[in-house]
């Protein structure tokens, strides 16, 4: 969102953001009340975010949030769209306040898909009132959005199957921080020195650590594959599931916390595969976008996960990587044994496909790009 707020301002519109003061993970991280970034009018609401602790606490601050930022509109002199997405998942509903009181469009970003995720992880019933309410102000923002945008042809079918939006709907992939990556030779990467990764064949997943993003199949490899010298899996990130890897008591397993976005070219480059995960219910719910910075710094990918999904779709049309189903523990073992015994040479191929894909199909410049024709397709402009 602040790569296409940034694209806005070049093409001359002037743009406003609305957001908490305070981290979303952690609340005792403070940002300044106002700030200008390339140009975008940061404004941040105080009490707006109180963490994760709990579903009630993100609930209170969710609703601090939206009542804060409606309140803030009316101090905004015309609006002539308003971009909203699914994260944090209350911020539909101040769009949708904001869209009736100020006669403004709605632009709709779908992430991911809520109640969608926690029904499917058995959080809640799908029969629930919460559930019940959390569909209705779906429906609302579909049928009041002027576009909507989401990620990949299997959310595409979710949403529709919420509210028929297919005349107003654009499949637009993620983009990678392909400003921050590069391919950095494994040889000279100070990430791998640091973390004593130099001959090893090194297995990563990086990003966040979900239920909706199970890792149970890999940690298992891992922990059969702990007397082979060769192979060691790095975990970098965090999240609920970054407690399951830290139990994981096996001497190939390492356990790295978020790298700065400095950094995030030298971690990810370190890797020989990066691992993507899906599971088995998440497909449409949720989008992998993790796979798009491996590619981008010329990685090849592991999918563990279902058969039919976006990643697999990616395999299918080039040969970028592997695929691994959920359960296949022997599988992976195979598997990840014989990328160890591979040359040098068939990674290094593989991984050049996937920047190439990355640069005819995912890059940053086409994709955003294509997103800020939307954001502007029917809006009744003020741009300087």
């Amino acid at each position: 969102m602040a790569d296409a707020a940034a694209a806005m301002v070049r093409r001359g519109y002037r743009v406003i953001v609305l957001t908490s003061a305070r981290g979303y993970d952690d609340p005792s991280i403070r940002y300044p009340r106002r700030e200008m970034r390339d140009g975008v009018e940061v404004i941040r609401l105080p009490a707006a975010s109180f963490g994760k602790s709990s579903l009630f606490i993100r609930l209170v601050g969710g609703i601090s949030f939206v009542s804060q930022s409606v309140l803030r509109s009316f101090g905004i002199d015309r609006i002539d769209a308003i971009l909203v997405s699914t994260s944090p998942p209350l911020a539909s509903l101040a769009a949708l306040a904001i869209s009736y009181l100020r006669r403004a469009p709605i632009k709709y970003w779908v992430m991911d898909l809520n109640p969608d995720q926690a029904v499917a992880l058995g959080a809640v019933k799908k029969s629930s009132i919460a559930v019940r309410g959390f569909n209705w102000l779906n429906r609302r923002i579909l049928a009041r959005a002027q576009s909507v945008v989401v990620l990949d042809r299997f959310m595409a079918k979710r949403v529709t199957a919420k509210r028929d939006v297919s005349t107003k709907m654009f499949i637009i992939a993620p983009w990678a921080h392909e400003d921050h990556l590069q391919d950095v030779p494994r040889t000279s990467n100070p990430f791998r020195k640091e973390h004593e990764l130099d001959d090893k064949f090194v297995v990563m997943y990086s990003g966040n650590h979900s239920p909706a993003n199970p890792l149970g199949t890999v940690l298992q490899a891992a922990e059969r594959l702990k007397d082979d010298s060769r192979i060691v899996f790095v975990f970098v990130g965090g999240g609920s599931g970054k407690k399951e890897v830290e139990e994981t008591r096996s001497t190939n397993i390492r356990s790295l916390p978020y790298q700065p976005l400095e950094r995030l070219r030298y971690s990810l480059a370190a890797a020989d595969v990066h691992v993507v995960t899906m599971g088995a219910d998440m497909v449409g719910i949720i989008h992998p976008c993790k796979a798009y910075g491996a590619m981008s710094v010329a990685r090849p990918i592991l999918l563990v996960g279902p058969q039919e999904c976006h990643i697999t779709d990616i395999l299918r049309a080039d040969e970028i990587g592997w695929s691994v189903l959920h359960g296949d523990v022997d599988g992976a073992v195979r598997l990840f044994r014989t990328l160890a015994d591979e040359s040098t040479t068939v990674m290094t191929e593989r991984g050049r496909r996937a920047k190439e894909l990355v640069g005819r199909q995912f890059s940053k410049q086409a994709l955003c790009e294509q997103f800020c024709d939307v954001i502007e397709r029917g809006v009744t402009t003020c741009a300087a």
